[in-house]
């Protein structure tokens, strides 16, 4: 009998090599490594900027169809793939996001990849890491807490109380705390006001460090952040409250890229964690420009389904940076569509090629929408022992339809042997610099268009609907200097619609939209459908109940 081993029991039996040697590998100098310990280091920025000028290597993003709970493996394809590219003699590095701590301890219990597949020290990157995240935490919350003193000692800039939309964050899942009163218990403690939580990750200073190209480019967004309005409602920035300058200085370490390695001592940069359902999802700039510097072939993905991850990493993220992906890799299970295909969670080990035919219909929406980015596609079928051969078959046949090659990947059980083939065929995509990128839609289009936009090319919805309200918001957004901001969509993970329970590709929705948002500084507007929400509870049964230290003092239950 074959015995399975956990994640982290792989991860701990890795022979790491010491960070110092990882960046000798790219050509990094030592004096250029800030070591957090023997395995993790930071990049400096006065390397980063001696860099710049260089030639830029190959960028692949992987991204995913619709996720479900039977789970797709985007991080572990994405460790597989750049250890993949490595084995067959390309020079490769991996950007990934760094995990939260939400989800670690609520569904997920770790986002380090899995199987042979795995970044590591997994424990340290799926905890404090390096401390990014308590920094920006501190940043938002000082921004926070001198927006509440402005008001105490006399609010000399006459901010509404009533239209403070500049929340605390966590990194932590708990849902009592998405809407309070705070300030309560008499004069002393300030003026009581209804206020809130969201969670890190979704913070726009996450969003902000994750686009910013130098600490003066920090400083310059942090200055833009849009926190309350004004008696006669003009809008109250973070530099009129004299917070940048200290905001930058919380954040000054967190800006430098973090270098890891892969189980197969690979150099990876995971730097940043934006969520792709409430935040654009993609790893920073900086990480992901530098990484193409240093190596010829640049792996990196965006979260959740290609609707959500994959659209904001086009018409977000290289939008701004000024990035041309040469290929995108779309990442789907055999048990994955079979549950799009109508399978109870529970049945999904049994074969079942019909529905898998059926749930196909997602891979395929997600196939045409990225075709209209411009950028080659490969689909990468990441391989669960419950597999068959009939089933794998059928999803080839299809891609091939679809003009695709599809690759049975085993890289969670072989490691770099499991994703040879898909490493050479992304190669030889990437090589022959057949990518045409555009974004879906124009600078310039109205907000309202570029939402319909988005809305219909992408989610395939009828139509948009929202109240007066939020429609007259739009144009104010854009009266105000913001129109030419790209669309940051808000909304479920688990459908193109805005009903997590409506899989496969469904036609014929709406998508209505709840309110807007403008996050200034990191330069977007970000649009929230249905009901998601920007602080996300615990489950029933939360990873937490099984994450602790066994007799020999090691974290378990990490997965």
């Amino acid at each position: 009998m074959t015995i399975i081993k956990s994640d982290i029991e792989i991860a701990r039996e890795a022979k790491m090599k010491p960070i110092m040697e990882i960046g000798k590998k790219l050509g990094i100098p030592e004096k250029e490594l800030v070591p957090y310990g023997h395995t993790k280091a930071k990049v400096s920025l006065d390397y980063i900027d001696s860099v710049a000028k260089k030639k830029d290597g190959k960028l692949i993003l992987v991204t995913a169809i619709s996720p479900t709970p039977a789970g797709e493996g985007k991080t572990t394809t994405t460790v597989g793939l750049g250890d993949g590219l490595n084995a067959i003699g390309r020079k490769a590095m991996i950007a990934l996001r760094e995990p939260s701590l939400g989800p670690c301890f609520g569904m997920k219990g770790g986002a380090a990849g899995g199987g042979y597949a795995q970044i590591v020290p997994m424990e340290d990157i799926n905890l404090h890491f390096t401390g990014d995240f308590h920094a920006i935490t501190a940043a938002h919350n000082l921004l926070t807490a001198m927006i509440d003193n402005h008001v105490y000692w006399g609010n000399e800039l006459n901010i509404d109380s009533r239209r403070i939309n500049w929340k605390r964050v966590m990194d932590m899942n708990d849902r009592a705390l998405r809407e309070i009163v705070c300030s309560l218990g008499g004069a002393s403690n300030g003026f009581p006001r209804e206020a809130g939580f969201d969670i890190t990750v979704a913070s726009e200073i996450m969003a902000i460090l994750c686009l910013s190209t130098s600490l003066a480019d920090l400083e310059r967004r942090i200055g833009q952040i849009t926190v309350a309005q004004t008696r006669d409602k003009k809008e109250v920035k973070a530099r009129d409250l004299k917070a940048p300058g200290a905001m930058t200085v919380l954040l000054k370490d967190a800006l430098m890229p973090n270098l890891v390695q892969t189980l197969e001592n690979n150099p990876a940069f995971v730097h940043g964690g934006p969520f792709a359902n409430i935040a654009h999802g993609c790893n920073s700039v900086m990480a992901t420009k530098t990484a193409l510097k240093l190596a010829d072939f640049v792996v990196t993905e965006a979260g959740f389904g290609a609707d959500l991850g994959a659209e904001k990493f086009f018409d977000i993220k290289c939008r701004k940076a000024g990035l041309e992906p040469a290929a995108t890799v779309i990442v789907a299970t055999v048990r994955a569509l079979k549950m799009h295909g109508g399978v109870a969670k529970d049945d999904l080990k049994k074969e079942n090629v019909e529905a898998l035919k059926k749930g196909l219909a997602n891979l395929g929406r997600h196939i045409e929408n990225v075709k209209k980015f411009g950028v080659p596609i490969a689909v990468a079928i990441n391989h669960f022992v419950s597999d068959t051969d009939a089933e794998v078959e059928a999803i080839k046949a299809f891609c091939k339809e679809h003009r695709v090659e599809a690759f049975k990947c085993t890289h969670w059980a072989e490691g770099s042997k499991g994703i040879s083939a898909l490493a050479r065929h992304v190669a030889e995509l990437a090589d022959k610099d057949t990518a045409q990128f555009r974004p879906i839609y124009g600078e310039e289009m109205g907000l309202w268009d570029k939402v319909k936009t988005i809305a219909r090319e992408i989610y395939r919805a009828d139509d948009v609907v929202a109240d007066k309200a939020v429609r007259d918001q739009f144009r104010a957004f854009e009266a105000q200097g913001y129109g030419k901001f790209p669309i940051c969509m808000a909304k479920t993970q688990y459908s193109f619609s805005t009903d997590p329970n409506l899989k496969g590709a469904p036609l014929n929705h709406v998508v209505p939209i709840r309110e807007i948002r403008l996050a200034a500084g990191a330069e977007f507007i970000v649009v929230v459908c249905g009901d998601i929400m920007t602080m996300p509870g615990l489950p029933k049964v939360p990873s937490a109940e099984m994450i602790g230290l066994d007799d020999k003092g090691q974290i378990a239950g990490l997965f």
